[in-house]
């Protein structure tokens, strides 16, 4: 499975994650983070799937992917720790340490690996 399958619906939940926030609590915290970093990992599946598009691994967008998903994994973690709410601190720490792996993973393995050219 290629790390833009994944980052794409990711980064539209953090995104929603971020504007509910604001809307049920007035956090504008909650909508510049959510918004902010939902927006960056957007960016970086669509990053990696015009590389993979063009037959070619994105290490870069791979990176920005997991720097992304381990800070929100450290704050919501951390938040999760402080309040003991399992939304929605909890379901993001969760999801985005699964994301971390994930993307390590990829990182490890090579990345994105790219389909053979028909002769």
């Amino acid at each position: 499975m290629h790390d833009f399958c994944f980052t794409i619906p990711y980064g539209l939940i953090v995104v929603i994650g971020g504007v509910v926030g604001y809307l049920k609590k007035g956090s504008t915290a909650s909508f510049a983070g959510g918004v902010g970093s939902g927006l960056v990992l957007i960016l970086a599946g669509y990053l990696s799937l015009k590389a993979f598009e063009k037959k070619k691994n994105s290490y870069f967008a791979l990176i920005l992917e997991t720097v992304c998903a381990a800070a929100l994994t450290w704050v919501m973690g951390h938040r999760y720790l402080q309040t003991s709410k399992i939304m929605p601190a909890g379901i993001v720490a969760g999801i985005s340490a699964l994301m971390t792996a994930f993307y390590l993973y990829k990182i490890a393995t090579g990345g994105n690996h790219i389909p053979a050219k028909a002769e």
